[in-house]
């Protein structure tokens, strides 16, 4: 009995050591963007005071965990002083056979997002990516680029839902996950 025990706990904690390392490799990069550096005058907003580009990055990914059916894109700064951070974009649906999305992509119809993507609301107020933009004085803010793994094809999102609301939907379907940090200030 305490054998099949033994030999059951280290089975389980071989299978989770192997779901973490393939899940390890799972990469996301952008050739615009680098991990911990400035973001560019491209990624700044036009508006609010900024007057930046607002042209979402190219991004890429790779080596995606075995039973992905789709992905979800987030940016995020919890660094905003709302008290809930600020959601900068957010698309799901990226279908499972896709690996990047193309510079510029994040406009507010999405037409060069793979087919199939849906953009949610951002905490601008609208679909489509969001520069950075914060506060004069502030300490350079962190903006998260995340890229989920999800275990359904589609995530069946309320038109006009909030990022929280498409939030809770990612991480209910999540497998894998993998981001990137880079910074903004002014």
């Amino acid at each position: 009995m305490i054998k099949t025990r033994l030999l059951t706990s280290i089975g389980l904690a071989a299978s989770l050591f192997a779901s973490s390392v393939l899940a390890g490799d799972f990469q996301l990069s952008s050739p615009s963007i680098k991990p911990g550096a400035t973001l560019s005058v491209d990624q700044v907003f036009n508006g609010f005071g900024c007057t930046g580009k607002n042209i979402s990055p190219e991004l890429a990914w790779s080596n995606a965990p075995q039973g992905t059916k789709s992905y979800a894109l987030t940016v995020y700064d919890p660094d905003a002083p709302t008290g809930s951070g600020w959601w900068h974009w957010v698309v799901y649906n990226i279908p499972a056979d896709a690996n990047k999305i193309a510079a510029g992509a994040g406009t507010v119809d999405g037409k060069q997002l793979p087919a199939g993507s849906a953009q949610g609301r951002t905490d601008f107020g609208s679909t489509g990516f969001g520069g950075a933009c914060p506060p004069v004085g502030d300490k350079p803010h962190r903006y998260i680029f995340t890229l989920h793994a999800l275990s359904t094809e589609k995530l069946d999102i309320p038109e006009g839902a909030t990022a929280a609301l498409i939030g809770y939907m990612i991480n209910a379907n999540r497998i894998a996950q993998t981001s990137f940090t880079a910074y903004y200030g002014r």
